[in-house]
């Protein structure tokens, strides 16, 4: 189509799959400036857009007024009643957003949907003759969903996408203190992507023992109470989870000198601050696509297991039954990489 003025963008589902979206959003409107984006997605993620100019942000509620039939078509009422659109790029390419899209495509607007590459995934992962190849990363795929409705933009992999954040006054002795400030999180979805528990532990103490200071991430009252004994037990070890709003959150991130993380939401999230993140992949793999925005395959930390990787999200349980991808990987390895980035 010649030249839209305003499109839709449609990506729910996890924070860390949202998170991607952003870097893609910013070259488009960088690289294209008559052109503004309404991305739906859920409520929560607002924060994540807020620093983009032209981008404008509409609420979903997938467990309230926008839940099921009737609420995909409640969504499609108000963004109409909003907003003009030109055309609509679905970045999630699911049942929900299909639906919301056919509302749209009945009102005679042009639909374009990401394609995922399953075949290619189910290749990469599957458990005898694998072809075993860097697929194209999801930054990619979603920027080629925008082509497809004639919208020109090429990744640049070194664009900041957002700067660093006033830190909230709570924190502000921390950060003055003179020490490398070095952001853990332990957690991920699925156990077959999380590093061992314990382990990980470990490793927070002897990043202080180094003088470090370590501040601890994660969500929810589970994860929370976990890292509230960690903060107990070792000195300057802090836990922020749940005391901060994501607005804060996003700002103490920016403020980090390293993250360290598993194959999550905050690899994203600290990426879109071009904080560097250590990454620890067990069941999953970069070639998949998903490593963070302008990270260096340098910092990733894995195994090179013929069972590698035996699922895209890491949701399938280990078929050895021994999680040796991550058993295997040593507290020194990780602590290596995160010193030698500190220190090189």
């Amino acid at each position: 189509m010649q030249n839209p003025k305003h499109i839709l963008v449609i990506r729910f589902s996890s924070m860390g799959d949202v998170a991607m979206t952003v870097p893609v959003l910013k070259n488009v409107l960088d690289q294209n400036p008559d052109l503004k984006i309404t991305i739906v997605s859920n409520a929560f993620f607002e924060p994540l857009f807020s620093g983009l100019e032209r981008c404008y942000f509409h609420p979903a509620y997938l467990k309230e007024r926008h839940k099921g039939f009737g609420g995909m078509y409640r969504l499609f009422k108000e963004l109409t009643n909003l907003y003009k659109f030109d055309a609509v790029i679905d970045l999630h390419s699911v049942l929900r957003s299909h639906l919301l899209s056919l509302f749209f495509k009945m009102s005679r607007l042009s639909i374009a949907t990401l394609d995922k590459g399953r075949r290619e995934k189910k290749a990469l992962t599957r458990q005898q003759q694998k072809i075993f190849i860097p697929l194209t990363s999801m930054h990619e795929r979603y920027a080629s969903v925008f082509r497809k409705i004639g919208i020109s933009v090429q990744l640049d992999a070194d664009k900041s996408i957002y700067f660093k954040q006033e830190i909230p006054i709570a924190l502000r002795a921390i950060f003055s203190s003179g020490k490398k400030i070095i952001g853990v999180a332990p957690f991920a979805q699925f156990k077959e992507k999380m590093y061992p528990i314990e382990k990980m532990k470990i490793l927070v103490g002897q990043l202080t023992e180094a003088n470090y200071t370590v501040l601890l991430f994660g969500g929810g009252k589970q994860e929370s109470d976990v890292l509230e004994h960690w903060e107990k037990d070792i000195f300057s070890a802090f836990n922020v989870s749940s005391k901060y709003s994501f607005n804060e959150e996003l700002s103490i991130i920016s403020n980090l000198d390293r993250m360290v993380s598993m194959d999550s939401a905050n690899m994203h999230l600290a990426s879109l601050f071009k904080v560097p993140v250590v990454s620890i992949w067990g069941a999953t793999h970069p070639y998949a696509g998903f490593n963070g925005w302008g990270q260096s395959d340098k910092n990733s930390v894995q195994l090179e297991l013929s069972c590698r990787p035996c699922s895209v999200f890491g949701n399938k349980h280990c078929y050895r039954g021994d999680h040796a991808c991550m058993q295997f990987i040593s507290e020194e390895m990780i602590f290596q990489k995160i010193v030698l980035g500190l220190n090189g």
